[in-house]
C-alpha cells in the first residue's frame, strides 16, 4: 500500500503545472483535439512498430519543425546504422533547415538519457528528440519524471521517438502510434502520409486519422485521394488506421 501511494504522489507531482506558462504550437488538422495544438515544454511520446521507423521519424521531424528553434536530436549509435541517419536534403524536402539540427550520437541508453537531460537545460532548444530501440530496464518512472520536470523548467519540448517498443509509463502529455501510409500516384505528388493514432492526450480525447505533411505549409493535413482516383480517405476520429489503410490498398 505504501508503495502505491509512493506512485501516486510521484505521478501528481509530474503532472503538477511547472511555473513556467505553458504554450501550444499549432499543427494544422490535429489543433481542435489537442485544444489548440501541442503543447510546448512537455514530454511527447511517439511509437513507431517494426518496419515503420521511418515514418515516425518523420512524424517527429514535422513536430519538431512547428516547435521551431534549433533541434537537438539524440540516437544510439547502433540504431543509426539500422535506421540510417537524416539526409540533409531530405530534412529540406521536409521544411526544416540542416542547420537547425543537432545530431548526437551516443553509445547506451544512459547515455542518451543523461545527454537528454543536459540538452533540456537549455532554454534556447525548440525540442529534444531522444531515439530509442527495444526495451529497458533505465526507461522508467524516475526518468519519465525528470524529463517531464526538466522539459516544464525550461520549456524545452521533449519528443521521445520509440521503435519496437511498448507504450511507456502514463505521464507522457501525449502518446502517437505512427505507421508510413500510402500517397498519390503519378503526377498527383504531395507530402509524406502517415496513419496516426492518437492513444493518450491529456487535453482530450484520442483518435485515428490519414494525414499528410504539408511540406509548403508545414502542417498536418486530411489526406485525400485525388478525385480521379474515385475513392476519398475519411479523417474521422472514429475510423482505425488499418480501416482506413484498408479504403487506400481498395482505391
Amino acid at each position: 500500500m505504501t508503495g502505491t501511494k509512493e506512485k501516486i504522489a510521484t505521478l501528481r507531482a509530474v503532472l503538477a503545472p511547472t511555473g513556467r506558462a505553458q504554450k501550444r504550437v499549432s499543427l494544422g488538422r490535429l489543433d481542435g483535439i489537442l485544444n489548440g495544438g501541442l503543447r510546448r515544454g512537455a514530454l511527447h511520446e511517439i511509437i513507431a512498430p517494426a518496419s515503420h521507423e521511418a515514418a515516425a521519424t518523420g512524424f517527429a521531424t514535422g513536430l519538431a519543425i512547428r516547435l521551431g528553434g534549433p533541434v537537438l536530436w539524440i540516437a544510439r549509435d547502433y540504431a543509426l546504422l539500422e535506421h540510417g541517419v537524416q539526409a540533409a536534403t531530405g530534412l529540406l524536402e521536409l521544411g526544416l533547415d540542416p542547420a537547425r539540427l543537432i545530431l548526437l550520437r551516443v553509445p547506451d541508453m544512459a547515455s542518451a538519457l543523461r545527454a537528454a537531460m543536459d540538452g533540456l537545460s537549455c532554454a534556447a532548444l525548440g525540442s529534444v528528440v531522444i531515439e530509442l530501440s527495444g526495451e529497458s530496464k533505465l526507461l522508467n518512472l524516475v526518468a519519465y519524471r525528470k524529463l517531464v520536470l526538466a522539459a516544464g523548467d525550461s520549456g524545452v519540448t521533449v519528443l521521445l521517438l520509440r521503435f519496437s517498443a511498448w507504450p511507456g509509463i502514463g505521464v507522457a502529455e501525449t502518446r502517437w502510434l505512427i505507421r508510413a501510409a500510402g500517397s498519390a500516384e503519378g503526377d498527383h505528388w504531395g507530402g509524406p502520409v502517415f496513419a496516426v493514432e492518437l492513444q493518450r492526450n491529456r487535453a482530450g480525447p484520442g483518435g485515428s486519422w490519414i494525414l499528410e505533411w504539408s511540406c509548403d505549409d508545414g502542417v498536418f493535413r486530411d489526406f485525400w485521394w485525388p478525385a480521379d482516383r474515385g475513392a476519398v480517405v475519411s479523417a474521422a476520429s472514429e475510423r482505425s488506421p488499418a480501416a482506413a489503410l484498408a479504403d487506400i490498398s481498395a482505391a
